[in-house]
């Protein structure tokens, strides 16, 4: 099977290079940016047809990781993507320096009318076919033009910048066609090698021309084949499973949600029943009547070894007096793991056991476990960065067979396994579960304010027919009380703040544009219903720069 390499410098947003390119038909496949390119490296990496550079949170005159010069010489297309071109500069013979001024966020490109009657003119020129707004999606991939159209240039368009350094000196044979708004180089061409870099991030989807960028470059210079589906992924992590596992007993924490549940479907669709126990945990954190929908839907899928175990008394008690976000993480997650132990050990399995988790690949990034050492923690996930969870990780019994999909990819991959539509339809849902949602110190009392509040709004979310339209959507019982009127007595109610966004992945995220009849309506419903709620507010924050969750 043909594919790009993506070389990971710490981007948070590498996989969605992969995704992207995944959903034009082409397999990719993350190694870390540092990977020493041996023979043998080489030989296991077959049938590349081109090579991505990432992005990274470092600078490459700093800390950052340094590439293998080996790919220099392998003759391939390469593509370098902010860092990933900065990288290629400073190795090249160009120079990189800080910005004056940070370039973020939407950026105007423009880019020059520059013709390449050079060795590299007809890949420079397909490439070039991305820029061009009269050429479509469909077009490149199908690979049908080979020179750009009679549109005349510059061509302008925005893009998506993240970066505090840029090209002071282009590296020998690299041209510049494209500035930015502010005047910095954003798009480089080599005159005689098939060598491109792009100074913004053509795989985040608020990137205009993002999507053909990335296909200009897999199909017009690479000339890669798309013979890749998400039939092939499941084959594969079949296979991978089976073989891993073998005769060894598995078992799976199942939250509810659409990860946990998919990869539950994944083990019972892979291994018989008897070998696979789904055990769920009843932290006292989790969303009104979930525990009973939960049980539905595993036996629904088959399942035949279900553990429930109902530990809320434990979990509050072990929150008590923490307030800090990270700290009630790292709490749930490493009592999580302890729960898990003890009831296990009630279940007489043997040590050798596997222990499987439905953690995706933005869960790893934003916690600084992506594919290579350089990612930078955004926020730690219980079931990636807990102490005990690092311990199996090292002793090799834990496996992940979502790890490197995103949660659009883990819906596909539900309805190839049989998941009922309801369970894959369903938003999102922390790990920590309502933890996370209540700021401050989490109490028994707060938890069935806000479960009651979170009920009322997803309900009339679903019964005013927005709820498929948003990604996710929740609500967040503050730490601040306020004075309102309730009949003609003063009230001090809790503060609910409403949260509402669409995205493609996740990684980036718009607030929904509520029509205010519904807001409002929504808000009297949820301070009629919940006495405890004196004021509601809508959260107008997108990602970035803030996060999905408040905590």
């Amino acid at each position: 099977m043909e594919k790009i390499l993506i070389l990971d410098f710490g981007s948070q947003t590498t996989a969605l290079i992969g995704r992207r390119i995944r959903e034009f038909g082409v397999y990719t496949e993350i190694i870390p940016g540092d990977t020493p390119l041996t023979d043998s490296t080489i030989e296991k990496l077959e049938n590349i047809k081109g090579v991505i550079l990432s992005g990274s949170p470092e600078s490459v005159y700093a800390d950052g990781a340094a590439v293998d010069r080996r790919v220099y010489d392998w003759g391939l297309p390469l593509l370098g993507i902010c860092y990933g071109l900065q990288r290629m500069t400073a190795d090249l013979g160009g120079l990189v320096e800080p910005l004056p001024k940070r370039e973020y966020g939407g950026v105007e490109v423009c880019i020059e009318n520059k013709s390449l009657k050079t060795k590299n003119w007809e890949k420079a020129e397909r490439f070039l076919n991305s820029f061009n707004s009269e050429v479509s999606l469909t077009d490149i991939i199908n690979n049908t033009l080979s020179r750009p159209s009679s549109k005349p240039c510059p061509q302008t368009f925005i893009a998506w910048f993240s970066h505090g350094d840029t090209l002071t000196r282009l590296a020998p044979g690299f041209r510049q066609i494209g500035t930015s708004a502010t005047g910095f180089p954003a798009v480089a061409v080599h005159e005689e090698k098939p060598w491109f870099g792009v100074q913004f991030h053509p795989e985040v989807s608020h990137c205009q021309r993002g999507a053909e960028i990335l296909a200009a470059f897999v199909f017009g210079v690479c000339n890669a084949v798309r013979d890749w589906t998400m039939e092939h992924y499941v084959e594969e992590v079949r296979t991978d499973l089976s073989q891993r596992i073998g005769a060894n007993q598995v078992l799976l924490l199942i939250s509810g949600g659409v990860d946990s549940t998919v990869a539950g479907a994944l083990l019972l669709k892979t291994l018989p029943a008897e070998q696979v126990h789904l055990m769920y945990v009843d932290t006292g954190l989790m969303r009104k009547d979930e525990t009973a929908s939960v049980k539905k839907a595993l036996e629904r899928l088959g399942a035949k070894q279900v553990h429930i175990v109902h530990a809320e008394d434990e979990f509050l008690a072990a929150l008590k007096g923490k307030e800090d976000p990270e700290i009630k993480r790292k709490t749930i997650g490493d009592l999580f793991i302890t729960v898990q132990e003890r009831e296990v050990a009630k279940l007489g399995l043997p040590d050798t056991y596997f222990l499987v988790q439905g953690t995706l690949y933005t869960d790893l990034i934003e916690s600084g476990k992506g594919v290579g050492k350089k990612a930078h923690v955004i926020k730690s996930h219980h079931n990636v960065s807990s102490p005990l969870v690092d311990s199996k990780r090292k002793a090799g019994r834990i496996i992940e067979p979502l790890d490197r999909l995103y949660k659009d990819e883990v819906r596909k991959l539900g309805r190839l396994l049989d998941v009922d539509e309801q369970v894959l339809r369903r938003h999102p849902f922390p790990g920590p579960g309502l933890a996370i949602r209540i700021l401050g110190e989490v109490t028994k009392e707060k938890c069935g304010i806000l479960r009651e509040a979170d009920a009322v709004f997803i309900e009339e979310l679903k019964r005013r027919g927005f709820y498929d339209e948003i990604w996710q959507a929740f609500a967040v019982l503050l730490s601040v009380r306020s004075v309102g009127v309730a009949g003609d007595s003063r009230k001090y109610g809790y503060v609910l703040a409403l949260r509402a966004i669409t995205s493609s992945d996740g990684m980036t995220a718009d607030v929904f544009p509520f029509p205010s009849k519904d807001l409002l309506e929504i808000s009297t419903l949820i301070t009629n219903t919940t006495p405890e709620i004196g004021r509601v507010t809508y959260d107008v924050s997108s990602k970035p720069p803030a996060t999905i969750e408040w905590e």
